[in-house]
């Protein structure tokens, strides 16, 4: 019988019972959400920069450990919205609460509480709790107050921030962390379990986010432009990945070398690099270029003057995001790749229902 199998037969007696469920990981922009997912998973299942509203879909990392299974939701920071795409940001947060057994409400400690955290609680109680007969609050599912970044501060610092955060909600739990530093995860995690309902595994063992492969590679090449391009236009970037094409057993993959970088703005371009390289046919004295994966993405800006801002000059940051990426694509595509990277301008997409529609934000 598999784990699942003996979590619904029940758990013989002794031993503990095993749990699963979903945990929203909520905050105000750039406290350090995904940052703490990635230290409990042990490894990146969701960008994350120093930039705030980095995480702009719901990315769910599942956490596997002999008694449990958590699946942690990182959701886009709660914010007041200037764009459509804010508000559909907001929204994504709204469903990922309603499903969630348990809530992580993140707050920096290098930060005052403030409007924007009063907001979100206000929004947990609305959602899941009630006033009882003294006029105090009762959560009717778990929600522990993570205090992060807890490296920045002395010890005489923490425990009066711990007072304040005690005072500021009553939280089932709270627990300081630094996630940067791994210190408390241990105690974050077990947590997070005991506030799980008994259940059984959802998710295979080896499973580790329910992202599809070309969501995972448009994350990772959005957050490697966010490092690439500094402060200069992070928040008019939208990642798509169009396509990824195997190769057929029966044919020879084409060279995805760097001699495309160059031409990655211009799509006739490459069109006709792919023309000229299917023209050469290798001879039996040559060897054959490796088999590899063709993965098309397109990377969309608001502007025309924003392109080259993208590109770089001679194609310089197309040529280093793709150096960055070909190593974690591989992986995610379980063979060497080469990359087609266009970059095209959909004016105004933040604002536009129908372009934020095709480019994944429903």
């Amino acid at each position: 019988m598999d784990a699942a199998g003996k979590a619904a037969a029940g758990s013989p007696a002794g031993t503990e019972p095993h749990r699963s469920g979903f945990v929203a990981v909520v905050g105000r922009p750039n406290v350090g959400k995904s940052t703490l997912i990635n230290a409990l998973m042990g490894t990146q299942v969701a960008i994350t920069s120093n930039r705030p509203e980095t995480t702009r879909k719901v990315i769910r990392g599942i956490l596997t450990l002999d008694n449990a299974q958590i699946v942690l939701v990182d959701t886009p920071g709660i914010h007041r919205p200037r764009t459509l795409l804010g508000q559909r940001l907001n929204d994504m947060v709204d469903a990922s609460l309603a499903d969630a057994d348990a809530i992580a409400f993140l707050l920096p400690a290098d930060q005052e509480i403030g409007p924007g955290d009063r907001r979100i609680l206000s929004r947990l109680r609305s959602q899941f709790a009630a006033k009882d007969d003294s006029g105090a609050w009762s959560w009717r599912v778990p929600v522990i107050g993570i205090l992060t970044k807890i490296d920045m501060l002395s010890r005489s610092q923490l425990m009066a921030k711990l007072v304040e955060i005690d005072q500021f909600a009553d939280f089932t739990d709270i627990v300081p962390v630094s996630a940067l530093d791994k210190d408390n995860m241990d105690e974050v995690q077990r947590v997070l379990v005991e506030a799980l309902p008994e259940g059984p595994q959802l998710y295979p063992t080896e499973q580790i986010s329910e992202e599809s492969k070309e969501s995972q590679i448009a994350e990772l090449v959005r957050g490697v432009m966010l490092e690439e391009l500094t402060d200069e236009l992070p928040h008019s970037l939208a990642v798509v990945v169009d396509s990824i094409d195997y190769p057929e057993d029966e044919e020879d993959d084409e060279d995805g070398g760097e001699g495309e970088d160059a031409a990655a703005d211009d799509a006739a371009s490459a069109d006709a690099s792919a023309d000229a390289a299917k023209q050469e046919q290798p001879t039996s004295e040559q060897p054959q270029a490796p088999r590899k994966a063709r993965v098309s993405i397109s990377i969309y800006v608001e502007r025309p003057s924003q392109k080259p801002i993208v590109i770089g000059h001679k194609a310089e940051h197309i040529v280093r995001v793709k150096k960055k990426l070909r190593t974690p694509i591989n992986r995610i595509v379980g063979m060497k790749s080469a990359m087609d990277i266009h970059v095209k301008v959909a004016k105004n997409w933040q604002s536009d229902p129908k372009k934020l529609d095709r480019l994944g934000f429903m």
